[in-house]
């Protein structure tokens, strides 16, 4: 039974006047499935917490357990309300909806009850070598190491890093003070050169440690694809949008293996030598190329 159901039958079972409660964890299991696993599972979830099975949960996670048998200020819906920043998920908005909420708080309230032993929810499994790489696997990396600082829900005074917003693709594709992502050349692409540590200023800024080393492969062939959607689709070409690239000269017009179009409306400062320190700032073309509005040694 899909969560939809399922929180319909609870709403039938129980009057549609009055509110949902959870009867076990199996009524919960579904709701932390469909919009908390994603990020909350694996080695890598956020400080720790697991949401995948009954055990996990209630071992909570870095900071100590997140639900109390009969206590309102559970952390978990701390969390879940908003009375807690971040806000979680943290891709919200939207949140989860109130009969949700409902559920998950009638059953911290009754008592954590276990019930019938459900299946560990699944995260979704890693594309294989040459699949196609999409969005949703993606957003689960983000989810983990960026969006705690690149959201609107961010703690961060002034709001998230050079306007940047990592919670949904749209706002990945649309980039913050420039864009991050420029389909088909990860080198070219700020996002990707960040959590390599190609950029002078590696991601997630509260590392080490950064991201593992097979996420940050599978960043670059999302890239190297398109920057494809959840249906497959890649993303248009950002034509006219600024473009920034720092890092060391590997050839003329080239910095760590990403040419770009030098021509006479470049304005040159100083010009690097090969191997040394440079920036270059652009705008996209057409064609996928970058035309070098300035270029110079840093």
């Amino acid at each position: 039974m899909n969560l939809r159901a399922r929180l319909l039958s609870l709403a039938l079972t129980l009057g549609a006047a009055g509110p949902l409660a959870a009867t076990d964890f199996s009524d919960v299991a579904p709701i932390l499935a469909g919009s908390c696993v994603r990020c909350h599972s694996g080695p890598s979830a956020p400080m720790g917490l697991e949401l995948t099975s009954y055990d996990k949960v209630l071992a909570g996670g870095w900071t100590g357990p997140v639900v109390r048998a009969g206590d309102p200020d559970s952390a978990l819906l701390h969390r879940l309300k908003g009375a807690q920043t971040p806000r979680m998920p943290l891709n919200g908005p939207p949140y989860l909806g109130a009969a949700e909420v409902a559920v998950i708080e009638s059953w911290i309230m009754a008592g954590l009850k276990q019930g019938a032993p459900v299946a560990e929810a699944a995260a979704r499994p890693r594309p294989a070598p040459g699949a196609p790489v999409l969005w949703p696997d993606i957003e689960p990396i983000l989810g983990r190491f960026c969006v705690k600082c690149h959201s609107d829900g961010t703690t961060r005074k002034g709001g998230p890093p050079e306007d940047l917003r990592l919670s949904s693709l749209k706002q990945v594709l649309a980039g913050g003070d420039r864009v991050v992502i420029l389909p088909g050349n990860p080198e070219m692409s700020d996002l990707w050169r960040r959590v390599a540590g190609l950029s002078p200023k590696p991601m997630p800024l509260d590392g080490p440690p950064f991201l593992p080393a097979a996420d940050v492969a599978l960043i670059r062939e999302w890239i190297a694809q398109g920057a494809k959607d959840a249906k497959g689709r890649p993303a248009k070409m950002p034509v006219g949008e600024r473009i920034r690239l720092r890092g060391k000269l590997t050839g003329k017009y080239e910095i760590d293996g990403a040419p770009f179009v030098v021509d006479s409306g470049t304005d040159i400062e100083d010009r690097p030598r090969i191997g040394a320190q440079a920036e270059m700032r652009g705008v996209v073309q057409a064609d996928g190329t970058v035309r070098a509005t300035r270029f110079r040694a840093r």
